[in-house]
C-alpha cells in the first residue's frame, strides 16, 4: 500500500518539478497540496483539540469530584464530553490519515535497509552532474536523498550541518504545536518532550527530503492552528 501511495506522490512530485525546477520546492508545494487536500479533517481536528483544553477544568472537576469511583468518573466524563458535543477522539483520524502519507513518502524519498526509494533510484539513474543538480535543494541541502547521520559519516561534522538543522527542527515540528495549544497541560508537555525527542533520533537517520516535507509540514499545522485558535477566542469573546 505505501509502495503505490508513494508510487502516485512520485508522480505527483515530478510534475509539480517540470513547474518549478528544484525538487526541494517541489517537496514543499507537495507538502502544501497535501495539506490542502486534508484541511476539512485538519480543521475539524484543530477545532477538537481546542475544545478539548476549554473544557478541561471542568473535567478536572469531574474528575476530583469522584476521585473514589474511578467508573463513575468515566461515566460522568464521557457524559458531559457528549452534552457538549465534544469528542474526546476527534484530532485522531487526520492524524492516523497523514501516517500513511509520512511512510510513503519516507519509502519514495528515502534509502531504507536494502531497498532503494523511487526517488533515489530516479536519481542514480540520472548523468552524475544532472543528478547532483536534482538532488541539490537551492543552497540548503546538498543532497535531498542523503540523511544527517550519512553526511555526518562520509564527510564529518561540516556537511552535515545542514541537515542537523533540519533534524532539530522536525523534533520541534512535533512539539511546538503541543506546547502552543491554549491550556496545555504538565502531563501534555512532557509527551511533547518525549516525543519530540524520538523524532530528533528518527530524524537523524532519515533522508533531508524527508525532514523537509515534516518540518513544512509542522509549520503549515502551526500557522493554521494560531489561526483558528484566533478565530474561536473571538467568537467566545463576542458571544
Amino acid at each position: 500500500m505505501f509502495d503505490a501511495i508513494g508510487k502516485v506522490l512520485f508522480d505527483v512530485l515530478q510534475q509539480i518539478y517540470n513547474v518549478v525546477g528544484d525538487y526541494g520546492f517541489a517537496i514543499i508545494a507537495l507538502t502544501l497540496l497535501i495539506r490542502i487536500l486534508l484541511l476539512p479533517l485538519t480543521v475539524k481536528q484543530t477545532k477538537s483539540m481546542y475544545e478539548l483544553q476549554r473544557i478541561q477544568p471542568k473535567i478536572k472537576e469531574l474528575q476530583e469530584k469522584y476521585k473514589d469511583n474511578k467508573e463513575k468518573a468515566a461515566e460522568e466524563t464521557m457524559k458531559f464530553y457528549k452534552e457538549n458535543h465534544v469528542s474526546p477522539f476527534g484530532g485522531c483520524l487526520p492524524m492516523l490519515l497523514q501516517m500513511p502519507i509520512f511512510l510513503a513518502l519516507y519509502r519514495m524519498l528515502s534509502s531504507y535497509g536494502d531497498n532503494t526509494g523511487l526517488f533515489p533510484k530516479y536519481i542514480a539513474g540520472l548523468p552524475d552532474a544532472a543528478a547532483a543538480a536534482a538532488a541539490r535543494f537551492w543552497i540548503v541541502l546538498p543532497d535531498i536523498t542523503m540523511s544527517a547521520s550519512q553526511m555526518y559519516k562520509d564527510g564529518g561534522i561540516a556537511p552535515a550541518i545542514p541537515y542537523i538543522v533540519f533534524v532539530i527542527l522536525f523534533g520541534l515540528a512535533t512539539v511546538v504545536p503541543q506546547l502552543m495549544q491554549p491550556g496545555a497541560q504538565a502531563q501534555q508537555k512532557q509527551m511533547a518532550y518525549l516525543m519530540g525527542g524520538m523524532m530528533v533520533f528518527f530524524g537523524w537517520q532519515v533522508s533531508g527530503g524527508v525532514l523537509l516535507y515534516w518540518v513544512t509540514q509542522g509549520l503549515l499545522g502551526l500557522i493554521q492552528q494560531q489561526i483558528q485558535t484566533r478565530v474561536y477566542k473571538a467568537r467566545e469573546e463576542h458571544a
